[in-house]
């Protein structure tokens, strides 16, 4: 009766050569590749290292009024406008300016990369069911695994240091942008649709001129949430070398720092609401304009 109390399972040893086999497999794939897989991604790590030069190097006044800027072309609110000056003077005042600029960087080459791969990735799931069946199912995985599982292959191909960290983001962030292009292609009226075959456009000019730009506010909620994922990571990503508001996160963590804790964490909010207000403003400017076409 013992296998009714305890599970049947693998032979330890068996168990144990079976994991010793797929490490040393991917330790003899990363001894063999590793230089390879690192030279693919050196033009990724010069964005980065740009993106981040031009965040802490530019005065501040500059990049407080770029960021304003874009804002009130976004939002067209004097609210989150002002909600932004105040977040960003806080943080300045705080002492926490380069940190937050870092971060701020690697968000942006984050939310690039996830912008480039997920819409047409999204694009080719909401024209294949097929393919949609395949992809769903990777999506969920890459968005219920531990974040920090995904460190660990990452480090042994590419070691400590950005492009590492900012790989781990992206997988971690994609799926909400991949899963709602593909929703917000499929949502697009069927009627619109027929119309706009009656007048004998192409497959091309239909996805860029109909299917793109009434998609569009869902997939700016997916740009949403792949920088709000994005700021999740940070804390997690500044463990292998990621620069930034993470760092003393982690520093407060390990010794224990109550206030630096708290402050830097609460950088990564403002940082998290900036970002969200201004892109929900967007998209939401993006609806109405959506719904005057169609009324």
């Amino acid at each position: 009766m013992e296998w009714f109390y305890k599970f049947p399972h693998m032979d330890d040893d068996a168990l144990r050569n079976l994991k010793k086999a797929i490490d040393d497999g991917f330790r003899a794939f990363t001894r063999t590749y590793g230089d390879a897989i690192e030279s693919l991604f050196s033009p990724l790590q010069h964005f980065l290292i740009a993106a981040d030069r031009f965040m802490t190097q530019t005065p501040w006044p500059i990049i407080t009024a770029i960021i304003l800027v874009i804002a009130w072309f976004a939002s067209r609110s004097l609210k989150v406008v002002l909600g932004c000056l105040v977040t960003l003077l806080l943080i300045g005042y705080f002492d926490m300016w380069d940190d937050t600029m870092r971060t701020v960087s690697m968000i942006f080459v984050c939310t690039v990369l996830s912008i480039a791969i997920g819409i047409p990735m999204g694009i080719l799931m909401a024209r294949s069911d097929r393919l949609q069946r395949i992809i769903n199912p990777i999506l969920d995985v890459m968005q219920t695994m531990p974040s920090f599982v995904y460190l660990i292959p990452v480090v042994m191909l590419l070691g400590i240091g950005k492009v590492p960290g900012l790989i781990a983001v992206v997988i971690y962030a994609i799926p909400p942008m991949i899963r709602l292009t593909d929703l917000g292609i499929r949502l697009v009226d069927k009627d619109v649709l027929e119309a706009a075959d009656a007048f004998g456009t192409s497959s091309s000019q239909k996805l860029f001129k109909v299917q793109l730009p009434l998609a569009l506010p869902t997939i700016m909620a997916g740009i949403n949430q792949t920088i709000m994922m994005a700021l999740a990571m940070v804390v997690v990503a500044s463990m292998i070398g990621v620069q930034g508001l993470g760092q003393p996160v982690l520093k407060a963590i390990a010794n224990q720092y109550f206030t630096l804790g708290i402050f830097n964490g609460l950088a990564i909010v403002g940082i998290a609401i900036i970002f969200d207000r201004v892109s929900q403003a967007y998209g939401k400017r993006l609806q109405k304009h959506r719904e005057i076409v169609h009324g």
